[in-house]
């Protein structure tokens, strides 16, 4: 497990995180996000599409897919940019990981 250290209260004590998962967290698969502004936060939903079962196949396509939301987070704007590089990161070590492996 990573930990890290973080600066609480005003004094600037260092304090360790240590990252804690419960069991019963459910991990949902996300196709789709959408990302709100508000006054100083970001809010970011996480969105699963579902399309409909339809047997047998038929030609007429539905009018709409539903997209039920799987999770909802709201971001700070001074926190964001901390995250975005973070994810940027992490899908360069993927991006390379893969082309060494071709």
């Amino acid at each position: 497990m990573a930990k890290r250290k973080v600066e609480t209260s005003k004094q600037g004590v260092a304090v360790p995180i240590k990252w804690y998962i419960p069991d019963n967290i459910i991990t949902r698969f996300a196709s789709n996000m959408v990302i709100q502004t508000m006054e100083s936060e970001f809010k970011i939903s996480f969105f699963e599409i579902k399309p409909e079962i339809l047997l047998p196949p038929s030609e007429t396509l539905p009018k709409e897919v539903r997209a039920e939301c799987v999770a909802s987070i709201i971001v700070t704007a001074d926190r964001l940019p901390k995250f975005i590089e973070v994810l940027q990161t992490q899908l360069n070590l993927y991006n390379s990981a893969k082309n060494t492996n071709k």
